[in-house]
């Protein structure tokens, strides 16, 4: 009975955060298969801990058991592809990242907009420092506080502000140096801010 009443907590606190912790995990890894197997796995931990919990938002924590177990994936999967390069395997393409499902009730052209915007936020996002582009997704695709993002990465809150700094001024000289500031009249930060919004759904 003791366990139904946790297992309901759980689901209660936990479950309406599964579209944050998939995010987090996908910006993380860069493969949707792989980073539902992140969620899986930063969920279970998740419910063997849940007595560890103190309350308040459950995001946070969670993200921070997300972020982990990306970090746990990522770090195993350097070590397979060390392994991988010696037996010359070649790396893995990764163009198939990116099945987003396009929203085609405006039109075409602005689908074919919004999937160049997408790829452009994508590739830039992808030439940052992994703990650069962390942070920036949790404060502007998730809109987690400076507070709520120091205790994820544990890190000081001076610092979570000075990568974003950094991470945002980084995606701004990338998108001047390939030319994809103004793009359909658009500015790059609104075409930014319209790619992260995407990525949300």
């Amino acid at each position: 009975m003791k366990n139904q009443g946790r297992h309901g907590d759980f689901e209660q606190m936990m479950l309406p955060h599964l579209d944050a912790a998939y995010n987090l995990a996908r910006w993380l890894v860069r493969d949707p298969s792989i980073a539902e197997d992140v969620v899986q796995d930063a969920y279970e931990r998740a419910w063997r801990y849940f007595t560890a919990f103190r309350g308040g938002s459950g995001r946070p924590w969670l993200l921070q058991i997300v972020r982990n177990a990306a970090y746990s994936t990522l770090k195993t999967q350097r070590q397979r592809m060390e392994v991988s390069l010696i037996s010359e395997m070649s790396p893995a393409d990764e163009d198939g990242a990116e099945a987003d499902v396009l929203d085609s009730s405006s039109g075409p052209e602005a689908a074919l907009a919004r999937r160049q915007d997408l790829a452009a936020l994508d590739d830039a996002l992808n030439a940052l420092p992994v703990t650069w582009r962390e942070c920036l997704i949790l404060r502007e695709v998730e809109a987690l506080s400076y507070k709520e993002i120091a205790r994820i990465m544990d890190v000081p809150i001076g610092t979570v502000m000075s990568r974003l700094s950094r991470a945002r001024q980084a995606l701004q000289r990338i998108a001047d140096r390939q030319g994809l500031a103004p793009k359909n009249g658009m500015p790059w930060e609104a075409a930014q801010e319209r790619a992260l919004n995407d990525a949300r759904q």
